[in-house]
């Protein structure tokens, strides 16, 4: 093994090892000990759910990064997180599902991506530009749908809406089929690296190696809007999870998707866990919005690693 792969080799141990001791104090810390009913029903399903949603963040973030081959791509950019949670208020006034809701608005809003940017993902990577702005034009307009929805949300409900809008983990359930679909998505990630590394080249690269582009860039959207969605039904709104981790990775040095497929669920499953920590411990008995932690404990943490990394 060369000094590359031994290199590789500790810092995925250092993140397995730093990912379960996470993952043992958030379900023990605040837990009265080893409490087996506490841990059971209120600790370990709200850690199970914070690592699956970070997985499923982690997971589409790198798709959509390596869907438009751009460091800042994630699914708020393209506005797939924000379909998913105008899909979810609507579901909440309307008695539905919020795993209904939310999937079908963050496919609804993917729909609408590739309608007005068939040709983006069709063509050359210079329309990748394009396609981000469509996504931040979907965002902004779902932005304004949900401020619209929070206007006539009843009073008695208005402050849960909005607390699940910034992020919400206290009575998030389905952790555990969270992690399995993370792990389905990670899996097919895995199953399809040679043709992601391929797409990562460049889409004429990409073409000229007999890799279907088009195919794959549709693939890529839909698995990252279906994965976005059901993170938003398990947590409400929960941003930088899929910007930071894949970016923090590659800033590692973890380059091939061979890697990538595994690691980023893992680091996304932790920086949420610890995310979510915080705000449960920080400023006990009151809790603090997760998403709110989360960007506060995201962007310091990239910015830093961007910084080391120059020099």
């Amino acid at each position: 093994m060369g000094l590359q792969g031994t290199r590789l080799a500790a810092f995925a141990s250092l993140l397995l090892a730093a990912t379960l001791a996470l993952l043992t104090a958030a379900v023990l810390l605040g837990s009265g000990g080893l409490d087996a009913d506490l841990i059971a029903t209120l600790r370990a399903p709200r850690v199970l759910a914070a690592a699956g949603v970070g997985a499923l963040l982690a997971l589409s973030g790198l798709a959509m990064q390596v869907l438009l081959r751009n460091p800042l791509a994630d699914p708020y950019v393209l506005g797939t997180s924000g379909g998913a949670s105008v899909g979810a208020l609507l579901a909440l006034m309307g008695g539905v599902s919020l795993w209904v809701g939310a999937a079908g608005g963050a496919l609804l809003a993917g729909a609408l991506l590739l309608a007005l940017a068939r040709s983006a993902l069709a063509g050359s990577d210079d329309a990748s530009a394009r396609l981000i702005l469509t996504g931040a034009m979907i965002a902004s307009v779902a932005g304004a749908l949900a401020t619209l929805l929070l206007t006539i949300t009843p009073d008695e409900h208005l402050r849960g809406a909005i607390f699940w809008l910034v992020g919400d983990l206290s009575g998030a359930q389905h952790g555990a089929f969270c992690i399995l679909a993370a792990s389905a998505f990670g899996l097919a990630m895995f199953a399809r690296r040679r043709s992601v590394d391929r797409l990562m080249l460049g889409s004429e690269a990409a073409a000229l190696l007999g890799e279907p582009v088009r195919r794959l860039r549709y693939e890529l959207l839909v698995a990252a809007s279906l994965a976005a969605g059901l993170a938003v039904a398990t947590a409400g709104a929960i941003g930088f999870v899929g910007l930071v981790v894949p970016q923090l990775l590659r800033l590692a040095g973890i380059q091939r998707t061979r890697e990538l497929a595994w690691m980023s669920p893992v680091g996304g499953a932790a920086l949420l866990v610890a995310a979510d920590l915080v705000a449960r411990t920080v400023v006990t008995p009151m809790e603090l919005p997760v998403g709110a932690v989360m960007a506060l404990i995201g962007a310091p943490l990239f910015i830093g690693f961007l910084m080391r990394s120059n020099r």
